[in-house]
């Protein structure tokens, strides 16, 4: 197979210094949108009581602990920012991400220490179920870093039941064990009820000296008041009994180790159980990458902070996909699917990290005056979806099934094409034939949200809503996710009462100053942080880092993959170099 990967076709070229000057302005107001999103990263990190408070204590932090455990500069954070709940907090009490843990790939979560000391919190267990499914999707093990002081009681009803309540870890660790997906757990500090739910379900468990799970705590072991209300006497007891399970807490080292031997070891240091968690890890079933590469990797040819001057800030301002592609694949190089059909979409193969990996994206600007081929009426343009696009991803995706090859979006759409002439050229039904084969195929795939994620377009366009292979999607400093964009829900919404004012005689003030509060309501609820905080993508990152977490999510889905294309089998490759573009002549005859 060397001749179709060892050296594909070359893609992008370098900026021009006219090409920066030009995008000055617009590159300024992407670099104010991250100013503001590093603000709010810190304050994440600085949540609760300080680290040198945590340090005093003899402790180290979720975060000094993930340092330490990762490979150096190979922990790649997700839901940073994700708040579903809105808690006061301002998070959800875990920190988690794919991370690199000697040499193996996993996803790594754990309880942030300095937060109630790692209480349960309204939103986590939603935190837990999504940071579990990548893990699922990806076929990577789960490291746990258990420091949990039980359930916020004052607000059990937002967090305690229901069926994505904080004890779904209970048969998400049960289904990746069945999956043969191995959970790992370092367990740290007192950990009563909730605490022993992380502290008990996974498959090995490594202890600090200091540390207990129990199903109940001290103060659940003496409060349970058999006069149904409080009064001095039991108030008394309840005083004698906290008194005493503070010296002897249950479900210490004395009994999980020496007795029922659920902690696999015990360990003087906190470092020791992360070097244990380590040792572990290096044992985890994984594939040498030569056995998938078809190159040797190779960084791109032109740098990714070139991005933000080539992606306008102007969400209608146009730009080539293909320079950004040449700033994220090996190489500089691709072999497009298709390049005749089908034009507002990109897809094609990459090489990341010398593993093949398919790409999809949209296209922007003009597509041609007889483009949608099936009609006169209007014409095409990028962004948007047609008839040969839809057909095009679905072709493609279908053959990515077929050879076994990871997919990654890169979205910037503004819907699909509507109306009765869209309608019979049947869009609706290949959206939702896109949506059909990308659920057979079975491969991990990522999403980038480049600008624009609207409408059904961006559910058809691997967004996570209707993908259940989508381990997670990122956005950008240009994101904006919305069912429409403002004006255009400003307009629908109320046009018909523009015209039944006008009709009146009425002032159309009033209702100008409604649509206009509601274009910039849409552009609140819409922007990188309002997404990051709702979970529209998974986190929020520069440009520059999307490469990074491309080269984590490939080396992820090539360790320990449940499915192998031989690599002389693959069909994907042989197809796109058989095409014969339209015009251009076949090759001589030998």
């Amino acid at each position: 197979m060397k001749q179709y990967w060892q050296k594909m076709k070359d893609v992008g070229k370098a900026l021009t210094d006219a090409q920066i000057e030009q995008m000055k302005e617009s590159k300024a107001q992407i670099d104010a949108v991250y100013a503001d999103l590093d603000k709010e990263f810190q304050r994440v990190k600085e949540a609760g009581m300080s680290a040198d408070d945590v340090r005093k204590r003899g402790q180290m932090t979720i975060w000094d602990r993930i340092e330490y455990i990762t490979d150096p500069g190979m922990f790649f954070p997700l839901h940073t920012l994700y708040n579903p709940a809105n808690n006061e907090e301002g998070m959800t009490g875990v920190i988690d991400g794919l991370a690199r843990i000697s040499g193996k790939w996993c996803i790594l979560i754990g309880f942030d220490n300095k937060v109630m000391a790692g209480a349960w919190i309204a939103g986590q267990s939603e935190n837990i179920l999504r940071v579990t499914d990548i893990a699922k999707n990806l076929h990577v093990p789960v490291v746990w870093l258990v420091n949990c002081s039980g359930a916020k009681l004052p607000e059990q009803e937002r967090l305690y039941a229901n069926r994505r309540g904080s004890g779904t870890c209970f048969f998400r660790h049960a289904e990746l064990e069945q999956a043969g997906i191995p959970v790992l757990a370092g367990i740290y500090g007192t950990n009563p009820a909730g605490g022993g739910y992380q502290g008990i379900s996974p498959t090995i468990l490594l202890a600090h000296k200091d540390c207990n799970i129990a199903v109940g705590g001290g103060g659940i072991v003496s409060g349970m008041s058999p006069k149904g209300f409080f009064d001095e006497e039991t108030a008394e007891e309840l005083i004698k009994a906290t008194r005493h399970f503070k010296e002897s807490p249950p479900g210490s080292i004395g009994v999980h180790y020496d007795v029922t031997g659920f902690f696999r070891a015990v360990f003087e240091t906190e470092t020791g159980v992360l070097d244990g968690l380590k040792e572990y890890m290096a044992e985890m079933p994984a594939y040498n990458p030569r056995f998938f590469r078809v190159a040797d990797p190779a960084e791109p040819k032109f740098p990714a902070t070139d991005i933000a001057s080539i992606v306008p800030y102007n969400q209608k301002a146009v730009y080539k996909f293909e320079e950004i592609l040449a700033r994220l694949s090996d190489n500089s190089e691709h072999m497009e699917f298709r390049p005749d059909y089908g034009p507002e979409i990109y897809s094609g193969l990459i090489k990341v990290d010398g593993f093949p990996v398919a790409v999809i994206a949209n296209r922007q600007g003009f597509l041609g005056a007889t483009y949608p081929e099936y009609t006169n009426a209007y014409m095409g343009v990028g962004g948007k979806l047609y008839r040969q696009g839809l057909i095009k991803m679905s072709e493609f995706v279908t053959m990515c099934s077929r050879d076994r090859v990871p997919i990654i979006w890169f979205q910037d759409t503004s819907g699909i094409d509507v109306g009765d002439i869209a309608e019979k050229a049947e869009l609706l039904g290949l959206g939702q034939s896109l949506i059909y084969s990308i659920e057979q195929t079975g491969v991990p795939m990522m999403l980038v949200v480049l600008r624009k994620g609207s409408a059904a377009a961006h559910y058809v366009m691997g967004g996570p809503t209707a993908n259940n292979h989508c381990a997670f999607a990122l956005g950008t400093a240009t994101t904006e996710i919305y069912v429409m964009h403002g004006e255009t829900a400003a307009a629908a919404s109320y046009a018909r009462r523009l015209v039944k004012d006008k009709d009146a005689g009425k002032d159309l003030a009033p209702i100008i100053a409604k649509m206009n509060a509601m274009v910039k309501d849409y552009t609140d609820k819409s922007r990188p942080v309002f997404c990051a905080k709702t979970g529209f993508v998974d986190e929020v990152i520069r440009y520059e880092d999307i490469r990074n977490y491309m080269v984590a999510f490939t080396n992820a889905v090539y360790q320990n993959p449940r499915s192998i294309c031989p690599q002389h089998h693959m069909i994907l490759p042989r197809m796109i170099q058989s095409q014969v573009v339209k015009g251009q002549p076949r090759p001589p005859k030998e």
